[in-house]
């Protein structure tokens, strides 16, 4: 059996399974531009103001955040105010959470910039954390990307891969091995998309839909349908760009949408596959054959890893990790009768898995939880509607903080505290509810078939 060796989303992918080449920074600070030169008659005159305004700033004595070891950026807060597209509660900073009597608290060690649990089906939000600050989401972003390009192509189309396709992958990114002059599936591509987190297969797919700018034209256009509002797509495939941003909400609303889909839910709960490699001669019958090799899932809470079990009930769905970004994490996971969906975002704790430690945590809490808590807020279905009916059950009370919201609950815990400790009540089954988007045509959105997602992630 192949040791797991512990990788994140921006590893590149060698021809061979077992081995890896170690990650390259995304990405280096651009140096400031040298001063112009000057000419003529005041060229002198310009450097001798240089060197003179040189010589008195290093005259004072350095502030103690800029000495040897006290470089390190402070923080960033969260807006005051941030969308409150699903109610209003979800636009305030800080954790927002509203507990009945008896109901377990949050737990501890939550130290992720953003965070947001869910009921996939009906759609409530149990607890947030900055659910819409708009932070860089890395290769969460191929959620979207799946979502809005699965429709587009059928399984079995096959594409031939030209140089060009392969071209404007950024420094250091995820491969899963697509090589140019060679013949993919569409299946074969997707496999590398979700599993490997492959920006290689993501611009040949790109490609395919008539290129870079005119799939980021449709992934905004989507992303506007399903009213994540957070969101400015600049990129396909996540990796770090100027004014890229989506938010735990967002990202969310992605994965909910894309787990409509059954080729969607298929790929994003496959453990391992086999991907196609480069065709040698059978050594044997001395004819052309196309080799194969194993790639395997990046997302640590299906497959496991050498200091983490897979969680139980995992069915998906999407993890990334950028220099800008952090680690960022969306996951489906089912119990009993209960679909939830967390999504953490940049965990301060440099630990190993951390992303997926917190994100444990939290489907634990939200399984028990789940029916010991006030919504805080809703996940909109599509369209105008969506928006429309998550003001009107705002206005009555029903998420956000309404006149009807229990208010012996914490409304709002202050931010990166997560209160610990206590007993657990055991999770209920109770259906969702659908006071919260009253729209009749959005009962179509509540149930998925999820079980056999998770059959299938045992499968070799």
């Amino acid at each position: 059996m192949t040791p797991r060796t512990a990788t994140d989303t921006f590893t590149s992918v060698s021809t061979t399974f077992r081995t890896s080449r170690t990650p390259r920074a995304q990405r280096t600070a651009e140096a400031p531009p040298p001063p112009p030169r000057s000419r003529g008659r005041g060229g002198s005159a310009a450097v001798a103001a240089l060197l003179a305004s040189c010589l008195l700033a290093t005259a004072h004595p350095a502030l103690a955040d800029d000495r040897p070891g006290k470089d390190k950026p402070k923080e960033p807060k969260p807006p005051a105010a941030m969308s409150t597209v699903g109610g209003t509660q979800l636009g305030k900073p800080g954790t927002q959470v509203r507990l009945k009597a008896g109901a377990p608290p949050l737990p501890k060690g939550l130290t992720a910039r953003s965070w947001m649990v869910s009921d996939a089906e009906s759609g409530e939000v149990l607890a947030a954390h900055n659910a819409h600050w708009r932070l860089p989401p890395a290769s969460t972003l191929k959620m979207l990307f799946a979502d809005t390009l699965l429709p587009k192509f059928r399984k079995d189309q096959t594409h031939k891969v030209e140089l060009s396709d392969l071209a404007g992958m950024g420094e250091g990114s995820s491969l899963v091995g697509v090589k140019e002059k060679y013949t993919y599936s569409v299946h074969d591509l997707w496999l590398g998309v979700f599993l490997r987190s492959g920006n290689d297969a993501v611009h040949v797919l790109s490609a395919m839909n008539g290129g870079k700018p005119q799939t980021v034209r449709d992934m905004q256009a989507h992303a506007d349908e399903l009213n994540a509002r957070d969101t400015h797509v600049v990129s396909p495939d996540g990796y770090d760009e100027k004014g890229q941003v989506s938010s735990a909400y967002d990202l969310t609303l992605f994965a909910r949408s894309g787990l409509r889909k059954a080729d969607f839910r298929e790929y994003a709960s496959t453990a391992r596959a086999k991907f196609p490699g480069e065709v040698k001669k059978d050594k044997k019958t001395k004819k052309a054959k196309r080799e194969h090799f194993e790639i395997q899932n990046t997302n640590r809470l299906l497959t496991g890893d050498t200091d983490l079990d897979p969680y139980q009930g995992i069915a998906g769905v999407k993890n990334g990790s950028t220099t800008q970004a952090g680690a960022t994490f969306t996951g489906v996971a089912e119990r009993g009768d209960r679909v939830l969906l967390v999504t953490v975002m940049n965990p301060a704790k440099n630990e190993h898995n951390e992303v997926y430690r917190e994100t444990a945590k939290l489907f634990d809490w939200g399984f028990k939880a789940a029916d010991a808590v006030e919504p805080v807020g809703t996940l909109v279905a599509p369209g105008p509607d969506g928006v429309a009916d998550a003001e009107a059950a705002e206005k009555d009370g029903v998420a956000g903080g309404g006149k009807n919201s229990h208010q012996q609950a914490n409304a709002a815990v202050p931010a990166g505290d997560g209160a610990g400790g206590g007993g657990w009540t055991a999770a209920g089954i109770a259906a969702g509810s659908l006071a919260l988007l009253a729209a009749a045509a959005y009962a179509v959105h509540r149930r998925w078939p999820l079980p056999d997602m998770v059959r299938r992630r045992s499968r070799p």
